[in-house]
């Protein structure tokens, strides 16, 4: 080996050296000036919600105090709903977390109401469902992976049937064949957020007579806590309606009875209204 190859290699060792040194440093430097992020449970919310399923939203922050931003490194979640495990998703807004702030972490889960309870109406009676949510994610920083917990327990708002109600019908049109019934229907959304409604149909009975099918198409979304009002004509033929013929030509007094049907996502819910109603001319 020459003089000059050995200077060489002595000029490489020292630079190799140099190198790690300066990596020892800066990896101390960075543990010692990087600060831990905090990662809280914030809250749960229905994102979506049907009478058939729901999308359950658990919300945590990431406080990043450091001047560098951050990513997910790994996700690893399940959520369960009165103990039965359902579809679980990762945060859908990405995995970058901004520096010097704070980021929500947002993890959805999809509930179909059928899974959980062996008759969907029986599940729609409960006031709220309990659930939990188990896992950790990893965040990736210059120090390595930090692991988080995701552990939490609580409860969220089953969605409620909305309250459908007759107001006093107006006769229009009497002949000595038959009439047209205006029907003022109401329809209210229970529920602390909006609820889609396909449509409440089914078939009319006024003094016990049957007297046609009421529709009353698609309602799409109804909002939170509001009411719908609707007015559903009907042509009643007094032939084929002999009991309910004298109540509808003189006006006063009628029982009607509605047995229907109102379908929010895939979900059909029977509906049983009979109320006493004053006809009106």
């Amino acid at each position: 080996m020459t003089m000059k190859m050995k200077r060489s290699l002595l000029v490489l060792a020292t630079l190799s050296l140099t190198l790690l040194a300066g990596c020892a440093s800066m990896q101390k430097w960075l543990k010692s000036a990087f600060k831990k992020p905090q990662l809280t449970f914030k809250t749960a919310r229905l994102s979506q919600a049907s009478l058939s399923d729901a999308t359950v939203d658990l919300v945590y922050q990431l406080n990043n105090p450091n001047p560098l931003g951050l990513s997910l490194a790994s996700v690893n979640y399940a959520f369960f709903v009165e103990g039965k495990q359902v579809v679980a998703g990762t945060p859908p807004k990405g995995l970058n977390i901004a520096a010097n702030g704070k980021s929500e972490l947002v993890f959805p889960a999809n509930v179909k109401f059928a899974d959980i309870a062996p008759v969907v109406m029986t599940f729609l009676n409960k006031d709220s469902a309990a659930y939990k949510a188990q896992g950790s994610i990893g965040i990736k920083t210059p120090i390595g992976v930090i692991s988080f917990p995701l552990e939490h327990e609580g409860t969220f708002e089953v969605p409620k049937i909305p309250q459908v109600q007759f107001d006093s019908p107006r006769i229009t049109n009497v002949t000595v064949q038959g009439a047209t019934v205006e029907f003022p229907l109401t329809v209210k959304n229970r529920n602390s957020f909006p609820l889609p409604v396909a449509g409440i149909s089914g078939a009319l009975k006024v003094a016990g007579a049957n007297v046609g099918n009421l529709s009353t198409g698609n309602l799409g979304m109804l909002e939170a806590g509001n009411s719908r009002q609707l007015t559903l004509p009907l042509k009643i033929n007094f032939l084929s309606a002999a009991a309910a013929a004298n109540a509808l030509r003189s006006g006063g007094n009628a029982q009607v009875k509605w047995d229907g049907q109102l379908v929010s996502g895939s979900q059909n819910v029977p509906l049983d209204i009979s109320q006493l109603l004053n006809f009106r001319r």
